[in-house]
């Protein structure tokens, strides 16, 4: 059977590759079932053996990848990141112009280290409440954080997975692999010219200011509670602004009582003394966090405590958080929460209060309820079963808020910083270093166990798994070669620096249909493949296609990120597209540029005559 130019094994892996693809962009299945798929039909076809299938799951970048997500973990949960985002708030300034200069670059940097999106999805309500404070577009600030942090994935080697892969591939054909930061000369360079270029395209951001919904979703993020500086607290004898401080600007003090008594004459710069109850407004988180430290506790749990714990001594330890709507119609309506008595009637304790607008008396106790008041609720989950029933509520969830481990965050950037080092010395290779950052992180508790596995992204490590059978089979089938020998004879006698741009050209035009893992794997090869037969060193080739896996900007759902900003900045399509193509232009040139001066000995700086 003439089969042409093509083996019968490289026939079935393009038909394998030409089902995978189909599989990709229509999503019929998830990303990472796709890619299962994809291996079990290479192994049933005999283009790899079961080692190779499974190489995937041991291979250095999804081990990378999970301990990053946990490292990552490690820092949302000790408040790290939280706190740098209310940073970049606070040193934004008042105009738009200074708050794009602000948050780019520190955007970027937090992206080096962990996931981009998870910087997004936290930057994002916090620019929002910035913009509104401050009667800014949201929509002029959230592209320029999104494109940042995807710029900021090119800082270091261990922030992108593309990058991870394109290193697995070098050293799979004996290749010198990449430092970890071997790529952030090309990342410093993009990232200054992203915020060169939003300062200077700010006119073509649209003036939008963001969906009303989500408005009503940030206003949920003040809970009303009283907060008790318990016997011998760390806080006690400490001035009310070093805690303000470390709660930032999710906590907003209401009142103080002292001896029972509202004290108007106590301010920022006052002292905190065992007893004091501090009348406060705190975000879902705050509050989690408060009952956790040591020196804090929710007032009302104080009080109560003695009364939730009777009964079963063992169940003590099961207590927890929920919250309810007050339904229509409820026989709490217009009772205030003293007279409810809800520790003796149903053995739980109201511990926090929502509403809709900010009319409420100053104590939690003397909170009249009104329908549609969201309860934090304290206590057992068997009293819980009771309250679920009850016609009173409209409904009973667990408390959505997650506490922070705020008294860790020194030891968590201690284990970060000791990651880095181990790595950049190579005292450990990179996936042990990273992997030892994420078993120390979740021995010293900075997030525990639980927490630490819901952190990873199993369709990531899956995908990741999964598509690096698939670059071995491009290469071993001798598809890779047969590909890049078609695209040889095509730019044969062009310039390294074009051959450059058009590899990170179909690069940027496949990740927006495919993820940068697949892109990389599936290009990565090729490039491989084409550097050889040009005679050249293959690394700036495989950098620069990863590159344009990873930085092409094009259209919204190139980026998970940009997906993230598209309801909340009223984005429409074209707006990526208008301010996304001439910025992935710049970047193309630049990346080629610097691959070239990295790894070829090509020129920094242009010359004429050169």
């Amino acid at each position: 059977m003439d089969l042409g130019p093509f083996t019968l094994q490289q026939v079935m892996f393009l038909l394998i590759l030409a089902g995978g693809l189909y599989l990709f962009v229509s999503e019929r299945l998830r990303i990472d079932v796709s890619a299962m798929l994809v291996l079990l039909a290479l192994v049933v076809t005999g283009i790899l053996d079961e080692n190779q299938a499974l190489s995937g799951f041991a291979s250095e970048p999804a081990i990378i990848v999970a301990a990053v997500f946990v490292v990552s973990g490690g820092l949302a949960a000790t408040g790290i990141t939280e706190h740098i985002g209310q940073w970049i708030g606070r040193a934004s300034g008042k105009s738009e112009s200074r708050a794009i200069a602000v948050t780019m670059p520190a955007v970027a940097a937090m992206a080096s280290f962990t996931h981009h999106v998870m910087v997004t999805a936290m930057m994002l309500p916090i620019l929002t409440r910035f913009a509104k404070a401050r009667g800014l577009s949201v929509s002029r600030l959230l592209m320029p954080m999104s494109l940042a942090a995807s710029l900021g994935t090119c800082l270091t080697l261990v922030s992108a997975p593309a990058f991870l892969l394109a290193d697995n591939m070098l050293e799979r054909t004996g290749a010198e692999g990449l430092g970890i930061f071997s790529i952030t000369p090309i990342g410093i360079a993009l990232v200054v010219i992203g915020v060169v270029y939003m300062l200077l395209a700010r006119w073509l951001l649209p003036k939008r200011s963001g969906s009303g919904g989500d408005d009503e979703y940030l206003r949920l993020d003040r809970y009303r509670t009283e907060l008790l500086v318990t016997d011998g607290s760390r806080w006690s004898t400490r001035p009310l602004a070093e805690l303000q401080k470390t709660l930032g600007d999710k906590f907003r003090m209401i009142g103080w009582l002292r001896d029972g008594r509202v004290r108007r004459d106590l301010g920022p710069s006052s002292p905190l003394i065992s007893g004091d109850v501090l009348l406060v407004e705190a975000s879902a988180d705050a509050l989690a966090s408060l009952h956790d430290d040591t020196g804090l506790d929710l007032y009302p749990i104080a009080k109560f405590t003695a009364k939730t714990r009777d009964g079963d001594p063992g169940e003590a330890d099961d207590l927890q958080l929920v919250q309810a709507v007050v339904a229509p119609g409820s026989e709490f309506i217009g009772r205030s929460i003293r007279e409810l008595d809800f520790s003796n009637q149903f053995k739980a304790v109201i511990a926090g209060l929502w509403r809709r607008g900010a009319d409420m008396a100053p104590r939690l106790a003397d909170a009249r309820l009104r329908e549609g008041d969201l309860l934090v609720l304290w206590g057992r989950p068997a009293r819980f079963a009771e309250l679920a029933t009850h016609h009173g509520f409209l409904m009973l969830v667990p408390f959505a808020g997650e506490a922070k481990r705020r008294q860790r965050a020194p030891l968590a950037l201690a284990i970060l910083g000791v990651t880095i080092i181990a790595a950049v010395t190579e005292w450990l290779p990179v996936p042990l270093a990273f992997l030892l950052g994420a078993v120390a992180i979740v021995a010293t508790r900075c997030v525990d166990i639980g927490q630490a596995y819901r952190e990873i992204d199993v369709r990531v490590f899956v995908l990741i798994a999964g598509v690096i059978p698939l670059g071995i089979a491009m290469e071993q089938t001798g598809t890779a070669q047969l590909l890049a020998s078609g695209l040889r004879n095509v730019v044969a006698d062009w310039p390294v620096l074009a051959v450059l741009l058009v590899l990170f050209t179909m690069a940027a035009l496949l990740t927006q249909i495919l993820s940068d893992s697949a892109t990389t794997v599936l290009l990565g090869p090729i490039a491989i493949e084409l550097a050889q037969s040009l005679g050249v060193a293959p690394t700036p080739f495989v950098v620069c296609t990863a590159l344009g896996a990873v930085v092409a900007f094009l259209t919204p759902i190139g980026h998970h990120g940009n997906l993230l900003i598209l309801g909340p900045g009223q984005y429409r399509f074209g707006d990526f597209v208008r301010i996304g193509v001439p910025l992935t232009v710049v970047v193309a040139l630049v990346s080629a540029w610097m691959t070239r001066w990295l790894w070829l000995g090509g020129p920094l700086l242009p010359s004429f005559g050169s």
